[in-house]
């Protein structure tokens, strides 16, 4: 499976990866032409939680360092990677010390410095700023500029695996020149500078429309002056996974297109032509259904889906929940959507192998339909005339939303056929995937606002320690009118004791012990029926034949080593 590394048994050397084949000369390739057919809102990450912000804006914006292939942290804008062994990690856990790799610029000429890096930890965690990507900071106490080449991460206790802020593409540094009136209430109100940062990446954005097209030309200050061998990119968005593939496999008439959700028998129909290919990296994501905790009810206003608006009249009772669970069958979904890129699971953490838990597959990777419908009749949930479950005039009718994606909606489809197996109705709702992901506050149609009962989406994390994943469903993590509706916590969940472990991972050093706690989280959130994990996803995307330098992830942006891509003559 994929390698694991912890800070008091990695080496620098295991955690340092070389770099590509240099290039003949920058620029030399023409223009790259990248289709997602989920559309790109926002350059600024942080202002998003969708994957497709965080593969466009990896083409501009740079952490401090990255995960490679194998999920090894690798230096980008450091001289190496900090650990106990070289001095770089304190020996008691409390501090990273970073060194800035000398003679670094920003796109615009200036020099990037360890004040950015400071900054970009002050903005993420401003108040009011509602900043997407707050977990990848948890635990920090301070960041301080020791000289203009050097930072200094202190965390509030002793911090085991401490390469998660400025630690890949979800954790980026931005510019202070450029975002330094951008904090807090006012972050979203930068549009300049959240369409088009300015960046230490191999390209720079020359024009950005939103939910449309990024023309992004090559930057003449990347501290490889071979690199990159594109001039320009064109990132188009929109459409369907459908047409993003024939438009790479069949055509040819784009180089790369992301996310490749369709049928797999539809795919092999397409790569006959040999135009191009499919590469498939299995890293953390997982295709779940989220359960809304709190009330969606329109007639809430302000306080609909937040805690402040009262729990869900039928997910408050976990009968329901576990019923809505035990009715699904997930071969069915694998084999119907996914093939060999998917697996049935019921863990939110799928991988790496040490933290993966098998607690829960005795009794949830089996469909149990006489099981749900025994929960519900003793739970009190009688069916009436129209064979929906009811029970205190509050009925088991439930809006399932999900982004626009044949593959989804065939689930979904799926998915009520199975729930009406034991008396719950469900409506069936896609919204264009540039809007559900989008991360607008104004919108009401976006994943983290959660205006419905059930939302169906995946997501991963970076890198292979889960502990930045496992504090997203902390109490405070979740998405409200006060942080600007960021945060990752979907399902609105609030438990104490998930907390108190998720507190005590951010502590606990033995690999064993670390591994043990997240399982017991993972546990905690498919026993609490959080949500419904479904399929564990592995991520394909189609390439040109003759792209080359290619190095599929699933532990960071897809796009992580684009300055490295060529194109064969």
């Amino acid at each position: 499976m994929r390698k694991l590394g912890i800070i008091l048994a990695a080496s620098a050397a295991s955690l340092i990866m070389a770099v590509a084949p240099v290039n003949a000369a920058r620029g030399t390739d023409g223009d790259l032409k990248i289709l997602f057919w989920q559309a790109v809102s926002t350059m600024n990450i942080y202002l998003s939680g969708g994957t497709k912000e965080q593969y466009a804006s990896a083409m501009v914006l740079e952490p401090l360092a990255g995960f490679d292939p194998q999920g090894n942290v690798f230096p980008r804008l450091v001289v190496d990677i900090p650990t106990v062994e070289n001095g770089g990690v304190s020996a008691d856990l409390t501090t990273i010390t970073w060194k800035i790799k000398p003679g670094i610029k920003w796109s615009d000429g200036s020099a990037f410095t360890a004040d950015d890096v400071v900054f970009t930890w002050k903005y993420c965690t401003a108040d009011g700023g509602g900043c997407a990507q707050k977990s990848k900071f948890e635990g920090v106490k301070t960041v301080e500029a020791v000289d203009p080449q050097t930072v200094k991460v202190t965390f509030a206790a002793p911090k085991p695996y401490p390469y998660t802020a400025f630690v890949g593409s979800l954790s980026p540094i931005i510019q202070k020149a450029q975002f330094a009136n951008c904090l807090g209430p006012k972050a979203p109100e930068c549009t300049s500078a959240n369409f088009a940062p300015i960046g230490t990446g191999p390209f720079k954005v020359k024009e950005f429309k939103p939910n449309d097209v990024i023309s992004f030309v090559a930057n003449e200050n990347y501290r490889d002056p071979a690199k990159p061998a594109f001039a320009t990119a064109t990132l188009k968005g929109g459409g369907d996974a459908l047409s993003a593939a024939r438009a790479v496999l069949e055509t040819g008439e784009y180089d790369y297109a992301w996310n490749m959700q369709v049928e797999p028998e539809v795919l092999e129909t397409m790569l006959a032509s040999g135009k191009g290919t499919i590469q498939t990296a299995f890293g953390s994501q997982v295709e779940r259904i989220n359960i809304n905790l709190t009330n969606p009810d329109p007639a809430l206003g302000d306080k609909r889906s937040t805690k402040e608006g009262g729990p869900h009249p039928a997910f408050s009772d976990p009968a329901v929940r576990k019923a809505l669970a035990l009715a699904i069958d997930r071969d069915v979904i694998v084999e119907a959507g996914y093939g060999a890129a998917g697996k049935p699971t019921c863990n939110i953490v799928p991988g790496p192998d040490a933290y993966v838990s098998t607690k829960n597959d005795s009794w949830c990777l089996k469909q149990d339909v006489d099981g749900a419908n025994k929960l519900l009749d003793d739970a009190g949930w009688k069916k009436g005339p129209d064979g929906i479950r009811a029970k205190g005039g509050v009925k088991l009718s439930f809006l399932y939303q999900t982004s626009t994606n044949s593959v989804r909606q065939a689930t979904q489809a799926l998915v009520k056929d199975m729930w009406s197996q034991i008396g719950v109705n469900v409506e069936l709702r896609n919204v264009s995937a540039s809007v559900f992901f989008g991360g607008d506050p104004s919108s009401p149609d976006t994943f983290q606002k959660f205006y419905a009962d059930l939302e169906m989406y995946t997501n991963n994390f970076d890198g292979t320690d889960p502990e930045p994943y496992m504090v997203q469903w902390m109490c405070d993590k979740a998405p409200s009118p006060k942080n600007g509706w960021q945060g990752e916590n979907m399902p609105r969940y609030c438990n104490p004791e998930y907390d108190k472990l998720a507190t005590e991972l951010t502590k606990t050093v033995k690999l064993e012990d670390r591994a043990a706690l997240v399982k017991k989280l993972n546990d905690m959130l498919t026993e609490d029926f959080v949500h419904i994990p479904l399929v564990y996803r592995g991520q394909p995307s189609a390439y040109s034949a003759k792209l080359q330098n290619i190095k599929a992830t699933g532990w960071d942006a897809e796009t992580w080593n684009i300055q490295d891509w060529t194109r064969s003559k």
